[in-house]
This record gives C-alpha cells, sequence and structure tokens, in this order.
C-alpha cells in the first residue's frame, strides 16, 4: 500500500475514533434550580445505625427537593477513601475528635468539615442492667461471669479500634475472649442473652436503639479510655462545596438532637421488621413535618 494512502487512512481512523470519543463521553451533570448537581450518593458506614438513620432521612428529604440520592454502604477505610476521591459526595456519621480522627487526619485535606449534627455521641461498653459490675476495672475481675466474652462489631470500625487499643490494655481485658464480626451479630447475641437471663457484655455506642429496648448500663470508665462525647460530622468529598452549595449549607445548618433521633432509629430499627426503611422514614416524616422542612428552609 503507498505511504501516502497509509497515512490518510490513519488520518481518517483517528479522526473516527475521536469522533465516536466524543459522542461517548458524558455531558454536563444535570443540575437544579438551586445550583446543585442533581445526584447524591451518600456513602454510609456499616452497622452505625445512627448515621443509616441520618442517611435514610436526608435521602426521603432530597428526593422531595428533586434530587437523585444513592446510599452506598461500605467500611470507614474506603468511605474516606472515596470522599478524596469524589466517588461519594458526602458522609454523615464522623466522629470527632477521637473515634475517626485517624481516616480524617489521613485524608482530611481532601474532604470538607460541614460541622456536627449531634453532640451526644459516646462509645460504651454496655452489660446487661443487673449484672454484678459498674466499672471497666470490675469487669476484668469478674470476667468469669461473662462467660469471659467481650461480643465487639466490625474489625473496621472507630470502636473497635479505641477498644483493641485503649479499653482492654487499659483494664486488663486481654484475657477475655474478644469477639468481632457486625453490629448485626452483636445485636442478635444481645438479644440472645436477653432472652436467656443471661450476663452480657458489649461494644456499643450512644445514641442508639438498643438502650430503649434492652435494660442496659453503661460500665464507669475512670480512666477515660473510651474519651469523652464526640460530635457526629457530616463531612463532604473533594468537590462537594463546588458541586452542591446548597445542600452543603442545608448539612452546616442541620441539627438532631438525640431525642429526636432515638425517635427515628426506634421506628426504623425496633418498630419496623423490614430493611425497607423507605415508608417508615417517610411516616416519621409526616409525624415530624415542621421539624423536617425546617432542615431545607
Amino acid at each position: 500500500m503507498p505511504q501516502r494512502l497509509t497515512r490518510t487512512m490513519l488520518a481518517l481512523g483517528a479522526t473516527a475514533a475521536l469522533t465516536l470519543t466524543g459522542c461517548s463521553a458524558a455531558g454536563p451533570a444535570e443540575t437544579l434550580e438551586n445550583g446543585d448537581e442533581k445526584d447524591v450518593t451518600i456513602a454510609v458506614f456499616n452497622g452505625w445505625d445512627e448515621g443509616i438513620a441520618a442517611s435514610e432521612l436526608w435521602k426521603a428529604v432530597l428526593e422531595e427537593q428533586g434530587y437523585d440520592v444513592e446510599l452506598e454502604y461500605a467500611d470507614p477505610a474506603p468511605v474516606y477513601q472515596g470522599l478524596s476521591d469524589d466517588d461519594y459526595d458526602v458522609t454523615l456519621d464522623t466522629w470527632l475528635p477521637i473515634t475517626h480522627a485517624d481516616y480524617i487526619e489521613q485524608y482530611g485535606d481532601d474532604l470538607v468539615d460541614l460541622g456536627a449534627w449531634n453532640e451526644d455521641a459516646k462509645l460504651t461498653i454496655a452489660v446487661n442492667e443487673d449484672a454484678p459490675v459498674d466499672t471497666l476495672e470490675e469487669l476484668a475481675a469478674n470476667a468469669d461471669a461473662f462467660d469471659n466474652r467481650l461480643v465487639g462489631i466490625e474489625p473496621g470500625s472507630g470502636l473497635n479500634r479505641v477498644t483493641s487499643d485503649e479499653v482492654i490494655p487499659t483494664y486488663g481485658l486481654d484475657d477475655m475472649d474478644y469477639l468481632t464480626s457486625s453490629t448485626p451479630a452483636m445485636l442478635a447475641e444481645l438479644t440472645a442473652a436477653t432472652g436467656a437471663g443471661e450476663n452480657i457484655a458489649v461494644t456499643l455506642w450512644r445514641p442508639h436503639w438498643a438502650y430503649d429496648a434492652f435494660p442496659l448500663k453503661d460500665l464507669e470508665d475512670p480512666q477515660g479510655a473510651l474519651g469523652d462525647a464526640e460530635g457526629i460530622h457530616s463531612f463532604g468529598g473533594k468537590s462537594f462545596e463546588e458541586t452542591h452549595p446548597t445542600l452543603a449549607g442545608w448539612l452546616k445548618d442541620f441539627q438532631m438532637d438525640s431525642d429526636l433521633l432515638y425517635s427515628l432509629e426506634n421506628a426504623m430499627f425496633n418498630e419496623n421488621d423490614s430493611d425497607d426503611y423507605g415508608p417508615v422514614v417517610e411516616q416519621w416524616i409526616d409525624e415530624n413535618r415542621e421539624r423536617v422542612d425546617s432542615l431545607t428552609s
């Protein structure tokens, strides 16, 4: 084949490829009248009920405002990585200054802190209300009363890190079997032990509906290994304030006290047998319409 014809055919092929690429490229993101991109992806930590509740609430609220909302569940590490890469837009369950501090130290330069919407968050070690101990020091001395078991949640959780790195060595709980699996598995163990009238020690946190559903008490933490009460923050991804300026403003103003959060969590997780939360959240919104409408006003 003559060289000139070869070059001509290659040029035509390259032009066609560029044309096809241009045709298949995604167009600009669809925006709402308020200036926000219509699509919103909220990252939700596996097993953290307050974050699930807040995320489902905002999903319903935003869909009323015309947004298309996706909730994507993951463990904290991939959530913060995804936020820093703009794979997710926002997450609503960052506990500071302790529980998720390591992640914010690693990824915080590429994230935006939208502020705390609840200031009552607290990591706990809880036992049945009639257990023969009241402090973590007494738990270490009476581990056999709990079958030498401490039941935890997800291995990747901040609560697991604090329990492993701070609580267990501080109070000499090394001889107890520390079991980590998932929050649902922990709650199943709690349900079974309560039904059987047996002692049980679990890693837990406030706010959580389990405190309304089970007769529990928090073990005193005289050494402060679990830390003080924390704030639950919303964090946006690297470009969130640019792509969703109106929503960023709403989340900066978002406040929800523990009593209101308990009522939403109870409706979703304690009084509801389904993991289809949409209808439950819609009913709760109807019962709290004035408060919910204020979230976007």
